[in-house]
């Protein structure tokens, strides 16, 4: 089954707002659970070129849109995940995270510390990006700025990380399809062994800003074996973080009763994150559901574009997802006793939460420092329904230790536009510990 990329999807025709997303979300009856997993995970097989492969006539994503106002909404993204803070505290170094997308394209401000893992459309290392989309989610990740250096370059969230590149979707490809036409490449299939396969590698952490939305019925068939794949990686002690997926894409919708969005509906082994706007509240396309996690900014973002350059203006929860892998990364930097579920546990326990809103932001939105310095170590979340009663001890302002060494890098200046993914890839989501209601 193809999949559809959550990427700067536009909402659905009808822009219903905050409040109504969570309303909208709580009227609909609560899907059913995913069946036990019945199959063993695929071997991860190295990625080859995929069977009937139709290769687009340009690999080209077209230009960035660079307009000051936008510039200013990242740069608010940035100040609200207290990113100066934050890297004083950690900065992702010995961390591997793998992305699962469109690729990744070499960029001056993710150097040596990028590598390619495969492709599983053209059987290649995973370092060509034809849309922009998988190269944008590694900018939100990693980028860095040359060391002592103020560019007014994009800075992700785990600055010092090290990333593998996995391509296995994309809309400018073509495959055929089981009706006999065609339909974009990448499927829950390559996507679970896509997964197994970052988890052979090393990663400790895996990106997937993808996701399908189905009838339950249907999602348990077709995604069996990325069920499987999810379950392998939680018994590997990795974090598998996915976004939760946009209305009015890969069949996303707010008002379908028993839809569930894949991953996501395997919420036991993968962290969910949903979109917000600048003022905290839901963004408008963000898909809510019980398996949703946690939320992170997902709107206005600036990142790392194919060529060398930025690119503006970025929606999506695909945009949100790294945010929150990029946390999991510096956490698992900080404190490496603790276990993935017990990063999970962390993020989910120091999230901001607005227990109104957990249809749309499960345990809330994440915050890096509290993630980074809440006592004790290993934390237990509340219901995601819980009142909000205190601060954590341990996240109140503390003196900063001194800010880590980031590697120099040159900076090359280019404009390029990510293409908002249309017509096929796919849309994915995660688990609330304990469910949220």
């Amino acid at each position: 089954m193809a999949l559809l990329l959550v990427a700067a999807a536009p909402p659905a025709a009808a822009d219903p707002g905050a409040r109504a997303i969570a309303e909208e979300a709580r009227a609909l009856p609560e899907p059913p659970a995913p069946p036990p997993v019945r199959v063993t995970p695929p071997p991860g097989r190295p990625p080859g070129p995929a069977e009937g492969l139709r290769a687009p006539a340009r690999c080209t994503p077209p230009r960035t849109d660079t307009r000051s106002a936008v510039v200013e909404a990242a740069d608010e993204a940035a100040d609200t995940m207290r990113l100066t803070e934050v890297h004083r505290l950690a900065t992702g170094r010995g961390q591997l995270i793998a992305v699962i997308d469109t690729g990744v394209a070499p960029h001056p401000l993710l150097g040596s510390r990028l590598s390619g893992g495969g492709d599983y459309l053209t059987g290649g290392d995973g370092l060509d990006d034809c849309d922009g989309h998988g190269t944008a989610v590694a900018g939100l990740l990693a980028a860095a700025a040359p060391a002592g250096e103020r560019t007014g370059a994009p800075i992700g969230i785990a600055p010092q990380a090290r990333l593998l590149s996995i391509r296995q979707s994309s809309p400018s490809f073509d495959v055929p399809a089981p009706d006999g036409g065609l339909r974009p490449a990448g499927d829950t299939e390559t996507l679970a062994e896509a997964v197994v396969l970052a988890v052979r590698a090393g990663a400790g952490v895996v990106n997937i800003s993808e996701a399908v939305c189905l009838p339950a019925p249907r999602a348990a068939g077709a995604g069996a074996a990325l069920q499987a794949a999810l379950r392998f990686a939680a018994h590997a002690d990795v974090v598998v973080v996915a976004a939760a997926g946009n209305v009015g894409t890969g069949s996303c919708a707010l008002d379908v009763p028993g839809q569930v969005a894949l991953p996501g509906w395997f919420d036991q082994d993968v962290l969910t994150v949903g979109a917000v706007a600048p003022d905290g509240a839901p963004a408008p396309f963000t898909m809510p559901g019980p398996w949703v996690d946690v939320a992170a900014p997902g709107t206005g973002l600036r990142s790392l574009a194919v060529g060398g350059g930025t690119v503006d203006g970025l929606d999506g929860t695909s945009f949100a997802a790294p945010w929150v892998a990029g946390v999991a990364a510096l956490v698992r930097e900080r404190f490496p006793e603790l276990t993935a579920a017990q990063v999970v546990d962390r993020i989910l326990a120091t999230a901001r939460r607005q227990p109104d809103l957990r249809g749309a932001l499960g345990h809330g939105v994440v915050d890096p420092v509290a993630a980074l310095t809440a006592l004790p170590v290993r934390l237990t979340p509340e219901p995601a329904d819980a009142p909000v009663l205190a601060a954590l001890p341990g996240t109140d302002p503390q003196p900063d230790p001194p800010a880590p060494a980031l590697r120099p890098l040159d900076l090359v200046v280019a404009a390029i536009l990510l293409a908002a993914a249309g017509a096929a890839a796919a849309v994915l989501r995660g688990r609330p510990r304990p469910r949220p209601r």
